[in-house]
């Protein structure tokens, strides 16, 4: 009885020793998964919405922005923004209306790694601009009195409107926003921008006080800009 118990002993190993030997030498290789995600590569228009409801909301502003971009790399695009603006600045002792064209061209920096299929954006941008203006001094009050040393002037209000045109503004921005997708093809956006301003022809005798594109001109020479777009894809292909 001992006997046969250690030959089933040897025999149920020598036989799961086999099977083993026989399922490496059996082993089949994994396959690699061949399936490749595409996303599209196209020209991407859309539209600043936020311009059209500031010039239904305010009064002494108009203007419309139209925005484009095209994928080269990746990660990388090619992008503009062109538009019209007419802006009316109010000071203490002036009131001017600067209109005109203008546009921004860069780069966008994709950073925001998708999953699968998807194609939203969290970008870094880099942009020049420049317009082409006219400005127009509707009105001023001189800044004639001197309270400081016991001489007042009267000043009074001149309505004669000055004009000057072929302005222009040069300047660069730094610009950060996203980008989602949030039906087939169709993104909307948001971003914000640093712009640092180049250089501005004056009208003689006056100071510009607002370039169209670039916004309200400050003593630092810096501003900053807020979009809101809708936009819409194209594609062209797949990769």
């Amino acid at each position: 009885m001992f006997k046969y118990f250690i030959s089933c002993c040897l025999l149920f190993a020598w036989t799961n020793n086999f099977s083993q030997e026989k399922t490496q030498d059996n082993t089949p290789l994994k396959t690699q998964d061949t399936i490749i995600y595409k996303t599209n590569y196209g020209l991407r228009l859309g539209i600043d919405i936020s311009r059209p409801l500031r010039t239904y909301f305010e009064s002494a502003y108009s203007g419309m922005e139209i925005t484009a971009d095209y994928r080269i790399r990746k990660n990388v695009y090619i992008a503009t923004e062109f538009g019209y603006e007419k802006n009316t600045s109010i000071e203490d002792y002036s009131n001017s209306t600067s209109k005109g064209n203008y546009m921004r061209l860069g780069l966008n920096f994709n950073a925001y790694k998708n999953w699968l299929d998807m194609n939203n954006e969290i970008f870094i941008g880099l942009r020049y601009g420049f317009s082409l203006f006219d400005q127009t001094l509707n009105n001023y009050t001189p800044n004639v009195s001197d309270a400081e040393s016991g001489n007042y002037f009267p000043a009074t209000l001149s309505s004669s409107s000055v004009s000057a045109v072929n302005l222009n503004a040069h300047w660069s921005e730094l610009m950060i926003g996203l980008k989602a997708e949030t039906l087939k093809n169709v993104f909307i956006g948001i971003s914000v921008s640093y712009k640092i301003l180049i250089s501005a022809k004056d009208p003689k005798d006056f100071k510009v006080l607002y370039a169209p594109g670039f916004n309200r001109i400050f003593e630092s020479q810096t501003g900053f800009g807020l979009n809101y777009t809708i936009s819409y894809l194209i594609p062209f292909a797949k990769k």
